[in-house]
């Protein structure tokens, strides 16, 4: 048996990138940025109004007031795709609508509040003064060509995808998503849905593997229920061997009777690198890798295949997209938390804001048959080994579940 520490190095030494490829960005929604996202264009593009107005020199308006308004040509419009081409004559002024370019010659905006109106006679009275560069958006003041618009290894996001389809991305580069293969196994297993027989109970490891690989940005290439039995293992392992970069199982990995899953693995050629962890829950865990294929056996228990999942396995499918990693989070602990004496302990929790300090208690359900303990959870508490149990006011790391909220 290992220590958590060695087995996440052991881990992190064997992850690997995805390639990429290219899609359309209306379609990238939660995918990770492979490449940097360039701003192909200054934002904004040109000069253009902040205000409907009248665009001017500030010079020729000096002294104006709504008691002395003074008197300007009006030239035109410019309005938004529809530009004004000439050039401003002195004592001139165009009309300007918000986010038209600003004509050539012209220095501010004056609101049309502060103007007789927009009409189409010959002459505008101004009623104020202005000053160079006022109600003006200039050109590259948010954005500048070239610049990093958003780096590599983000998440995908209706912003991110905003902001590509305001600067011309039609299509940009993401990380592919690795394929995996997900199964649990045991005679016991029902699918919901179907009627309980005597000594059976329904299969929920796998409908949380499925739906945590699709959170992640996985493929779900493969899924089954396997029977305990050697060869029925083996031909779904095979298949997964040869076709998926990740293999995840939940049971079998433990010293039962019909534990297959460990030996069948090894039949197969894939390395172990251990298959004991000092964690609870969780002790049973296996890693194997053959080539660059990785292999996780988790156990059947629903809430350590839970936590191991999210403690584990899901970092390396973020990884293995470029993902960046995001440092622990610490709390204060309002009610005890019992830690074990050898082993790293994991529970899921609730923390929360208050008084901008963030605060969390563990669940009051502690057996690894409890399911019920991820409701109303936001995250997983975990401490290293003590002989102490941990009291309130202590510190302890809080790992945010990927959907979970602090407020």
């Amino acid at each position: 048996m290992i220590s958590v520490e060695e087995a996440r190095q052991i881990i992190d030494n064997h992850i690997w990138r995805k390639g990429s490829e290219s899609m359309d960005v209306s379609q990238a929604s939660d995918r990770i940025l492979a490449e940097n996202v360039i701003a192909r264009i200054p934002s904004p593009r040109f000069d253009n109004s902040a205000m409907d107005g009248f665009a001017l020199r500030a010079n020729d308006i000096i002294g104006a007031s709504k008691n002395n308004p003074i008197l300007l040509k009006n030239m035109g419009t410019s309005s938004a795709g529809q530009p004004f081409e000439q050039t401003l004559e002195v004592g001139s002024c165009v009309q300007c609508m918000t986010g038209a370019k600003i004509p050539t010659g012209a220095d501010t905006v004056v609101m049309v509040e502060d103007t007789s109106g927009f009409n189409n006679d010959e002459h505008v009275s101004i009623y104020s003064e202005s000053v160079e560069g006022k109600h003006i958006r200039r050109m590259g003041e948010e954005i500048k060509m070239a610049d990093i618009l958003i780096n590599k290894g983000t998440n995908v996001t209706t912003s991110e995808i905003g902001i590509c389809a305001s600067f011309g991305y039609a299509e940009i580069v993401v990380a592919k998503k690795p394929k995996i293969a997900i199964f649990s196994t045991g005679n016991e297993l029902v699918e919901p849905g179907n009627e309980l027989k005597e000594g059976q109970i329904y299969n929920s490891n796998l409908p949380v593997f499925a739906d945590l690989v699709k959170k992640a940005g996985g493929d779900v290439f493969m899924q089954g229920v396997i029977e305990d039995k050697k060869s029925s293992l083996r031909s779904f392992l095979d298949k997964a061997l040869c076709n998926c970069d990740l293999i995840i199982s939940s049971g079998g990995v433990s010293m039962g009777r019909y534990d297959y899953v460990r030996d069948v693995m090894m039949d197969l050629g894939v390395k172990e690198h251990f298959w004991k962890v000092a964690q609870k829950p969780g002790k049973p865990f296996f890693f194997g890798t053959k080539g660059n294929k990785l292999v996780f056996g988790l156990p059947g228990n629903p809430v350590s295949s839970y936590i191991g999942f999210i403690e584990w396995v899901w970092p390396v499918i973020r990884e293995m997209m470029g993902d960046r990693k995001r440092p622990p989070i610490i709390g204060t602990l309002t009610e005890s938390f019992k830690r074990e004496k050898t082993k790293y302990r994991y529970l899921f929790g609730k923390a929360w804001i208050e008084d901008r300090k963030i605060f969390c208690k563990p669940s009051s359900k502690l057996g690894s048959h409890m399911l019920t303990s991820s409701l109303e959870a936001n995250c997983i508490l975990s401490s290293s080994q003590g002989p102490d149990m941990l009291s309130p006011g202590d510190s302890i790391q809080i790992n945010l579940l990927p959907w979970g909220i602090l407020k």
